[in-house]
């Protein structure tokens, strides 16, 4: 398990501002800072979770608006983190106020930036996609790789500066408790049902992912220690394939839960996805696999540590099981249970019609 405590105490208590702070990173990055010793203020709407945080001071602001950002003129931060964000005007108009009044400015991007998903291994210095232009509207029309871009450009021209740190994080997916989109939850509440279950293509094929508390704690430590630059976030620590992320989930059951591996050709024929369908999973020349394959030296060098397998799968699904029950009936993610049951009909049939 990771611990704020094994990394060593703050060398010295920063002001941090969070843009955002209520969504799913957030509450978990905030709790990481003030765990820390940090003083922590939150600039956004006042909207969601209004009551969030009773003890931190709160901004309120409106970045879709062209004077949104009032609330922080004036002020001054030792590091900004700017969560998951694609709209690259939020980034103009938060610098019109903050350049020049902030020690660090954290960025949260993507490896959705990256050209060519198809091609494995990107690193940070992997050609991006061109970037999507700044007025609100045109960017609407670009997709989210491009818009990232954009925002990256636009926070390395206000930041990288004698006086300002500019660095600009790429995770992958981002997995753990809270996570709305089901897209690694979607295993351990399978594999938690037992049965028989589809498992995709081979379990050497790539996939990687990243505990959001992981994330968020280490993004805390790259503020403490004032460190720029540009960093895939993905993990786990060495190279890893869906089967052993499988039967690590497996492993924290005593059920009867049992694979059956079903070829990438076949699930191709059946139109069952990579990473929507399959989640977390993709094979080499598909569309997703630059989100399984991302270089993270880089990363690992500037202090990313991993928390178990085990631990991610049981915070994911505590948190999964507190939800009301409507909400855990249909996931977001992952191929339904008629349909897995059809595909693995058609799978067995098939094997029985090769012998």
């Amino acid at each position: 398990m990771n611990d704020l405590s094994a990394h060593g105490a703050a060398s010295a208590p920063k002001k941090i501002l969070v843009l955002g702070g209520t969504g799913y990173i957030g509450p978990h990055l905030v709790e990481a800072a003030l765990a820390r010793g940090h003083t922590v203020t939150l600039f956004n709407r006042g909207k969601t979770a209004p009551g969030l945080f009773p003890g931190v001071e709160k901004l309120i602001g409106d970045r879709n608006l062209p004077e949104g950002h009032t609330a922080l003129k004036g002020r001054t931060w030792d590091v900004v983190y700017d969560l998951p964000t694609g709209a690259p005007l939020w980034i103009a108009n938060a610098a019109a106020v903050l350049k020049g009044n902030v020690g660090q400015y954290v960025f949260v991007s993507s490896t959705a930036a990256y050209k060519d998903f198809t091609a494995s291994f990107p690193t940070e210095e992997s050609p991006t996609q061109t970037p999507s232009p700044l007025d609100a509207s045109d960017a609407d029309r670009s997709t989210y790789g491009p818009r990232k871009v954009r925002c990256e450009m636009l926070v390395r021209e206000a930041y990288s500066t004698a006086t300002t740190t500019a660095t600009i994080v790429r995770p992958g997916l981002i997995v753990g408790p809270g996570d709305l989109t089901d897209r690694f939850t979607y295993w351990p509440v399978r594999i938690e049902k037992g049965g028989e279950i589809l498992a995709p293509g081979t379990p050497d094929d790539p996939a990687q992912w990243i505990d959001v508390r992981d994330l968020t704690e280490w993004m805390v430590r790259l503020g403490e220690n004032s460190t720029g630059g540009t960093f895939n976030a993905v993990g786990p620590r060495t190279v890893c394939g869906i089967g052993e992320l499988l039967f690590g989930i497996k492993a924290c059951f005593s059920n009867d839960a049992h694979f059956t591996w079903a070829s990438q050709e076949f699930l191709t024929q059946q139109k069952v996805r990579s990473w929507g369908d399959m989640p977390v999973w993709s094979y080499p020349g598909a569309s997703t696999v630059a989100f399984c394959t991302s270089v993270i030296d880089r990363a690992k060098a500037a202090g990313l540590t991993f928390r178990s397998l085990e631990d991610t799968v049981r915070s994911a699904l505590a948190w999964y099981h507190a939800k009301p029950a409507a909400e855990q009936e249909k996931l977001r993610a992952g191929i339904s249970p008629e349909r897995e049951q059809q595909v693995l009909a058609a799978w067995h049939a098939q094997q029985s019609g090769a012998r």
